[in-house]
């Protein structure tokens, strides 16, 4: 029997479906906020969607400002130049819209303005202490899960590694889901921001932090990307696909945010850090060797994994059933427009050995990770992954 003990956190209030950003005056009428800080980027500026949050503002009479210099992994500085503009207006209320650096963004900046010191005082686990000001996250994207997680992430250029806020104070008040917002993504996005969400599915069901009540969510998150990712790749006006992307992101993230990531998360930190690759290319190019190297620890779960993804296996021993999780991920990325290799990101091989000692210094990820992993089994992951 298993007697884990069970618990479990989430964003205040999730509203998710088509149309449910007409939600947000609504939800913003309960805050009594009179000025709002929009945090986004000037792709998301460009498509539209801040012009027609700003007018719903401010119908309601509400002083409406942007910052929209949120950049791709977002650099420390990125996040300071969001403080600094948000100390100065003394805002009630802050909106983060986009994909996952927006958010980040946006929830650091509002832990930020009730904290004292700078952010890099903060990265670590549990270190907030007072709650920020309200946030609202409405992701663009289907992929991080930053609406529903605990853990907001910075890049530490000096360094060259990224680095997390984890806070209960990080999670929003509100976070809005419309898969609508999603139509405008090209291909390119929704292929690394799909694996990215199906990684965090697939690394939080086989996690050792796992408990019945992640595995129930990363399950169904799993059945329904791996059903609809290569849609709304081929046909991103397909709005069932982009539903079933967004509802299978929103689980996925809940399940990460209280089962945890592992392995790919902790090897993919390097690739981001030295070489700027995209958070989500990052996971997605590793996951399946991590998983082919994982099988082994949870037999079982893997062979679950393959049924989630629809292969049929019951004429399968247990352990073949496992690695066939794997195949279907491969197979997946052979219909995906995402890098297969390290080689096509023009990672140096003699980088090999640093990024394994580093990945592995990681260790609320790889102690969650369900085997034990060496240095040297890092390396042989990287190299596989050439």
């Amino acid at each position: 029997m298993d007697k884990k003990i069970i618990s479990f956190r989430t964003t205040h209030s999730i509203w998710a479906g088509i149309g449910i950003l007409a939600r947000l005056p609504e939800e913003v009428k309960s805050f009594n906020a009179s000025k709002v800080l929009v945090v986004t980027d000037k792709g998301v500026v460009r498509s539209g969607v801040v012009d027609k949050i700003k007018g719903q503002m401010e119908k309601g009479s509400m002083e409406v400002d942007i910052f929209d210099g949120v950049v791709s992994d977002p650099p420390i500085a990125c996040a300071d130049a969001c403080i600094e503009m948000a100390q100065k207006g003394k805002y009630d209320l802050i909106i983060g819209v986009g994909g996952g650096s927006s958010m980040d963004v946006a929830s650091i900046t509002s832990v930020m303005l009730h904290n004292p010191g700078s952010v890099h005082e903060y990265f670590g686990v549990n270190l907030v202490k007072n709650p920020g000001t309200p946030v609202i996250l409405i992701p663009t994207t289907a992929g991080t899960g930053a609406e529903v997680t605990p853990n907001a992430v910075l890049t530490d250029t000096q360094a060259k590694i990224k680095k997390a806020i984890v806070s209960p104070h990080i999670y929003p008040r509100i976070a809005l889901v419309d898969p609508l917002l999603t139509l405008s993504m090209p291909p390119d996005v929704t292929s690394s921001s799909g694996i990215d969400a199906l990684t965090h599915a697939i690394e939080s069901y086989t996690a050792n932090g796992a408990t019945i009540f992640t595995d129930l969510l990363a399950r169904e998150a799993i059945t329904l990307m791996g059903r609809s990712l290569r849609t709304a790749v081929a046909n991103g006006n397909n709005l069932e696909a982009r539903y079933d992307m967004s509802i299978g992101s929103l689980l996925a993230g809940i399940s990460l945010a209280n089962a945890g990531v592992t392995a790919v998360h902790a090897l993919s930190s390097p690739l981001s850090g030295y070489f700027n690759v995209p958070h989500g290319i990052a996971n997605g190019l590793l996951l399946p060797y991590i998983m082919e190297f994982n099988v082994l620890g949870n037999i079982p779960k893997f062979a679950q994994i393959a049924r989630f993804l629809g292969e049929k296996v019951d004429h399968l021993s247990l352990l073949d059933q496992a690695y066939q999780a794997v195949e279907a991920v491969k197979r997946l990325y052979r219909d995906l427009k995402i890098p297969r290799s390290l080689r096509e990101l023009n990672i140096p091989q003699e980088a090999i050995l640093k990024m394994s000692l580093e990945s592995l210094k990681i260790n609320r990820l790889m102690e969650n990770n369900p085997r034990i992993m060496t240095p040297e089994d890092a390396a042989k992951i990287y190299e596989k992954a050439f």
